[in-house]
């Protein structure tokens, strides 16, 4: 964390979080930076003066101590701080985001009638749902979630306490899909400020391609969020826009709206800093 004070006031703060990141299977080692958002700000603080500040901090520490990459998601406006990123060597790439309304509509209108009658037949067949809140159920999810995420490089799953953990709070939900007691999909929920943030999904759909897990596990998360009174349902990490982009145009098949902003990214080799400059030119 990166603190900026004045006349022993803390007028400003930035959070990173890090990664340590291992595998036998595929092979690597490497430490990984996350701050989410741009830092906060005393309400009489100077935010244009005190955040490349804190950038600056947080970068040449980072740097020292040989973090592989750093990147910078979910800031609150789309070119805030873009030229103070520039200047110490990041990276802009644009990312895609999608939320759901579900003030508007139920989330079963903005569904075809296929999607309707596919969900309703997958009940039928015995699917359904469970807060995951027993140490069995929540040791199950956790290893779905570990084998869907293993050959995904960026995407870090913490160990079960933390999931565990999550499980006793009321602004969080760990959901199971369940098929015959089998474990076939699950999710992790947000809840904060009358919103809904889809922070973990996975599904067998491959093994249970006729059972639609993927559909069941996203429809159901939707189903929560407006039960929760939740305003919007964000996922939180659709990918890049690319055209191909299939989980990205699977999302969207429940309604949702995309969204592109930036993602900022900074690697400690400069051949990588130098590639991506290339390959992602405004």
């Amino acid at each position: 964390m990166a603190v900026a004070t004045q006349e022993n006031k803390v007028v400003g703060q930035m959070l990173v979080i890090l990664y340590h990141r291992k595998s036998l299977f595929p092979p690597y080692l490497y430490t990984h930076a996350h701050a989410y958002g741009e830092g906060f700000y005393a309400p009489d603080a100077e935010q244009n003066a005190i955040f490349p500040l804190l950038l600056r901090s947080l970068t040449i520490h980072l740097h020292k101590r040989l973090c592989f990459y750093i990147e910078f998601s979910r800031m609150s406006k789309k070119m805030l701080g873009y030229r103070e990123f520039r200047k110490l060597g990041y990276v802009p790439i644009a990312w895609q985001e999608i939320h759901n309304s579900l003030h508007s509509k139920l989330p079963q209108e903005r569904l075809s009638d296929k999607q309707i009658a596919m969900i309703e037949k997958m009940k039928k067949k015995g699917i359904s749902c469970r807060e995951a809140t027993s140490p069995e159920d929540i040791h199950r999810y956790h290893q779905l979630l570990k084998n869907y995420y293993r050959l995904k490089l960026r995407r870090f799953v913490p160990d079960e306490t933390f999931f565990q953990k999550l499980s006793t709070s009321s602004n969080a939900r760990n959901v199971i899909i369940t098929y015959k007691d089998k474990v076939i999909g699950g999710y992790t929920c947000i809840y904060n400020q009358g919103n809904a943030f889809l922070w973990f999904s996975a599904f067998k759909r491959k093994t249970y391609i006729h059972l639609h897990p993927d559909t069941m596990t996203i429809w159901q998360a939707l189903s929560d969020a407006q039960e929760q009174d939740a305003q919007h349902l964000h996922f939180m990490d659709a990918g890049l826009p690319l055209k191909n982009n299939l989980y990205r145009e699977f999302i969207l098949g429940f309604g949702g709206k995309p969204v592109t902003k930036f993602r900022w990214f900074r690697f400690y080799p400069k051949v990588i800093n130098l590639l991506l400059h290339w390959l992602y030119k405004d």
